[in-house]
């Protein structure tokens, strides 16, 4: 690598790192707490649990769910109805003024075998771990906030290639994972910055490449509203918005035969941004480890139950799916969920000593020495060609 190339990447890896650090550093605390959401939230009592009832109780009808939801909250209109993966036994219905609302809502947390009320909760209820999860996904900035996050998401990917390029030429005079003891604090952290940080590079580039995915999901549900939605609600164009709604447990049916050996994960009412004035959108999960992360909507007519269309989620849906589980670790269990926490704070440690290396910067920067030294390296060696040819 010739030293002007070295110092571009360089240059790129130490603005990157520097314009991105503090956001990824509030990322990676924030995101600390998420990973174990669940067990948090029990510990904190804040888990919602079905009480126990004999094995085999049968599941109520989704109409007396709903009518239940809605006489908790009679002045809102019902936007979602989702299922806990987990727990099939707890039912979640949304709902807010409008239909098309989606930051400002409540949600009742029923029984799904009795239609008992568990919890009734609102968006704007802000406890510990909502704080955490609104600050890591948008600043409490909505889709700005998020497109700015994703952007400082990039840069972190830039400044992780560009780590790379910049360890092997810095470090190539010493072993690998090497640091310096006897030398000054400075040397220190930056050895234990780069052993880290080459450590764990598979890692932070998989959680910051998903990270930058996620930032995109209200673009990319969008798009699909535009593109696939679209062409399956097109014959009901021009046709008027239905007053009366039929069964929507006649529809979740309906998509059950449509896609069989699949379960709800949710369901969109008609006039919400999945769905259309005229659909309930049953969206499908599969019963396998990947396919329970994927979705297939079914649209079924909000009148008549009969179905409308179904399709597979096109790959830009299906890799926003994918990555979502990839970024928190929570696909593999408790364990996996440690493996991610302790890299994620070898992350902070790598993050937090580039800042401290930049804040106890001095004229003498090691890495800038060893620019000096390659720039002295590359005078030399003609030189020396030069006097051997002359010899």
């Amino acid at each position: 690598m010739s030293v002007k190339t070295f110092k571009i990447w360089y240059l790129t890896h130490k603005w990157t790192s520097l314009i991105c650090t503090a956001f990824m550093l509030l990322l990676c605390i924030t995101g600390l707490p998420l990973i174990f959401h669940h067990e948090i939230e029990h510990l904190l009592g804040d888990a919602i649990e079905a009480p126990a009832l004999p094995a085999g109780t049968p599941l109520t009808s989704l109409d007396r769910v709903v009518a239940a939801a809605q006489q908790a909250m009679p002045d809102d209109k019902p936007l979602f109805v989702s299922w806990d993966p987990d727990e099939p036994e707890l039912v979640f219905v949304s709902a807010a003024k409008t239909a098309t609302e989606t930051q400002d809502f409540r949600f009742v947390a029923l029984d799904a075998r009795t239609a008992h009320i568990l919890k009734t909760d609102s968006s704007d209820q802000l406890d510990f771990m909502r704080v955490m999860f609104r600050l890591h996904v948008d600043l409490f900035a909505g889709l700005p906030g998020m497109l700015f996050l994703g952007f400082m998401g990039l840069l972190f990917v830039v400044a992780i290639i560009t780590g790379v390029a910049v360890y092997g030429p810095l470090m190539r005079k010493l072993d690998f994972g090497t640091v310096r003891k006897q030398r000054s604090t400075r040397i220190k952290w930056l050895d234990l910055h780069n052993m880290l940080g080459i450590v764990t590079l598979v890692w932070a580039l998989v959680v910051g490449g998903t990270g930058v995915i996620n930032t995109w999901a209200d673009l990319i549900f969008k798009y699909w509203q535009h593109d696939q939605l679209a062409q399956m609600v097109a014959p009901y164009a021009g046709q008027p918005v239905p007053q009366n709604l039929g069964s929507l447990q006649a529809a979740v049916e309906t998509a059950h035969r449509t896609v069989p050996g699949s379960t709800p994960r949710f369901v969109a009412f008609p006039g919400t941004n999945f769905s259309s004035p005229h659909h309930y959108a049953v969206f499908m999960r599969g019963d396998t480890p990947l396919t329970s992360r994927l979705l297939q909507p079914v649209l079924v007519d909000a009148v008549t139950a009969e179905l409308t269309d179904t399709r597979k989620l096109p790959w830009y849906a299906a890799t926003l799916l994918v990555s979502q589980p990839l970024h928190f670790g929570d696909y593999g269990g408790l364990p996996l969920q440690v493996i991610w926490a302790l890299l994620d704070i070898v992350t902070i440690v790598v993050l937090g000593s580039g800042l401290y290396l930049w804040l106890a910067r001095r004229r003498s920067n090691p890495v800038e020495q060893r620019i000096a030294e390659l720039e002295r390296e590359a005078a030399v060696t003609p030189a020396l060609a030069t006097r051997s040819a002359a010899e």
